[in-house]
């Protein structure tokens, strides 16, 4: 390992150089990470987006919106963060002070929405477990409307107030950051702080909802005895419980390692080693927007419903187009098409609320 590795980085940086501290081998690294994890994370969350649009029950649902909400940002983020990310570390690329503050807030802007609309999520779930007899009347179609327009407007104000003045007064000399060109250490002091906020109000929903689902189950156990039907399966609280578990491990442990990293860098002058280190915890970002369709929309059976409706139509459609034009199908034609997809009635929504309902 060479020494000037463990050293600060220059304090009188003059070129977009000394941000760019990867080696060919931890190029090749970070490459295939962002080239292997951008395009399914853009696919994931395309389907996902897609079927929430096509469905007309679904699209109508608060948290169907939010999760779709959610999508949405993560598929920016797998845009903006790949793009930027390869063509500042691997190409290179020096841009000017607009160009590159401009491409920071869109990578800005899609990973605020992406943990914002993941707290809407989790403030849904809470509301489903706390308030399951006034639940629609409180979050009605129009107030989750108003509720993602408001996170929209904050994230975009967030994350171009770079462009809008709050830059680093001194270019790229110190104080200024050392993992982001022309950033501000307040900006980042404040952006970071935001996004612990974030995830520290996302904890509680879920710390919440696990005691209240722990004490529905210990009401349910009173009234029917030990030996009750409720416990031949696994309690609810306990899959709850591994269920938001393994939620928030994936959440904090892609997050924790790069806002440490900001913090750090708030607070001393970063070495070169860990500004590389910092390229690599910054991938984990992406990789959550990967993880997100999985935890939170796959789970949901209605979706799974959906998925399972589309490919059906899309092969029953396929097959007519394949059939001779003579034949005649003594099949009934198909009723519907791929923009209104009606759900069962008796399928629910993966939500603590469901879970309790069943019991």
């Amino acid at each position: 390992m060479r020494t000037e590795d463990f050293l600060p980085v220059n304090r009188s940086c003059e070129h977009l150089e000394c941000y760019m501290v990867l080696i060919a081998a931890e190029k090749m690294a970070i490459g295939s990470i962002c080239f292997l994890a951008g395009p399914i994370t853009l696919l994931e969350n395309a389907l996902v987006l897609g079927l929430i649009v096509a469905t007309a029950s679904l699209r109508q649902r608060p948290s169907y919106l939010f999760i779709g909400n959610l999508a949405l940002a993560d598929i920016f983020a797998s845009c903006f963060f790949t793009t930027s990310f390869l063509d500042f570390h691997l190409f290179r690329r020096c841009d000017g002070p607009t160009a590159y503050l401009f491409k920071l807030g869109g990578v800005t802007m899609a990973f605020t929405n992406s943990v914002g609309s993941l707290l809407l999520t989790a403030l849904d779930r809470y509301l489903c477990i706390h308030r399951p007899s006034s639940y629609k009347v409180l979050l009605t179609h129009r107030r989750a409307l108003l509720g993602l327009l408001a996170l929209w407007s904050s994230t975009v104000f967030i994350s171009l107030l770079p462009l809008m003045g709050w830059t680093c007064p001194t270019g790229l000399a110190s104080p200024c950051s050392r993992l982001f060109p022309y950033i501000s250490r307040g900006y980042l002091a404040c952006w970071t702080s935001f996004i612990l906020v974030l995830l520290a109000l996302i904890l509680g929903s879920y710390v919440l909802i696990l005691w209240k689902a722990h004490r529905h189950e210990a009401s349910i156990s009173i009234l029917q005895g030990t030996a009750g039907p409720g416990h031949a399966r696994m309690r609810m609280d306990i899959r709850l419980a591994r269920t938001f578990s393994l939620i928030l491990l994936t959440l904090v442990g892609c997050w924790l390692p790069a806002l440490s990293f900001m913090l750090a860098d708030v607070a001393v002058v970063l070495t070169r080693t860990q500004q590389r280190a910092f390229a690599f915890c910054s991938t984990l970002c992406l990789l959550n927007s990967a993880i997100n369709p999985l935890l939170y929309a796959l789970r949901c059976r209605e979706l799974r419903l959906a998925l399972l409706h589309q490919l059906k139509v899309l092969s029953q459609a396929a097959r007519c187009q394949k059939a001779p034009a003579g034949d005649l199908d003594p099949r009934p034609p198909i009723r519907g098409n791929c923009s209104t997809v009606e759900m069962p009635r008796n399928s629910q929504f993966f939500s603590v609320s469901g879970t309790m309902d069943k019991q």
